[in-house]
């Protein structure tokens, strides 16, 4: 890139390239250089819009959770519509797509970025833990309805939900898992609740 020629939407630049990078070559083929040549920018651009690479991971990682809280909205309101199952069963098969696996597979393997996240968010792990929120929050609202009976441990069969889906997806040069295998997941673990 020419000095003086000014980059639209850097930061979404930077963030997509990255992304591109996480999901062709994974979470140690991701440095700042190869951000920027991914980007086609000089290396000072990611400087001067962040303190420095752990900052930019940081702030990359937060705007992809950000968008789980569209999904969270979407699974709220289908509760009471269609089954319990096939709801959840969606959910997380849109909430574990290519970039999320990419995300929580950089955030277990850097130590740093971990340690700047912990600022923002004390625990859990980025997308996992924002993901378990919002299926109790969708289990909460279909107990309100009856179609989740009442005793339901909604806060433990949330995390019990994404921590099983999360072992269908995690390997991130295989083949996603079906939809079926998932519903039966699903399934497993909210029998006896439904």
């Amino acid at each position: 890139m020419p000095t003086g020629v000014a980059i639209r939407d850097v930061r979404d630049q930077l963030f997509n390239a990255a992304e591109r990078i996480l999901l062709r070559d994974g979470p140690s083929a991701l440095t700042s250089r190869a951000v920027t040549t991914e980007a086609g920018c000089a290396k000072g651009v990611l400087h001067r819009h962040f303190a420095d690479f752990d900052a930019f991971l940081a702030e990359l990682v937060l705007d992809r959770v950000a968008r789980i809280d569209g999904q969270a909205a979407a699974l709220r309101t289908s509760a009471g519509t269609g089954t319990v199952a096939d709801n959840l069963t969606q959910a997380l098969m849109d909430l574990f797509g290519p970039v999320a696996v990419s995300i929580v597979s950089l955030v277990t393997s850097r130590d740093e970025l971990r340690a700047r996240l912990r600022e923002a968010r004390p625990t859990g792990i980025p997308i996992l833990t924002d993901a378990a929120t919002a299926i109790a929050s969708y289990l909460t609202a279909e107990r309100e309805r009856g179609r989740v009976t009442a005793d339901a441990d909604v806060d433990t069969l949330a995390p019990t939900l994404i921590g099983a889906a999360h072992m269908l997806f995690a390997d991130r040069h295989g083949t996603p898992p079906e939809a079926g295998a998932v519903r039966k997941v699903v399934t497993t673990v909210i029998a006896g609740v439904e």
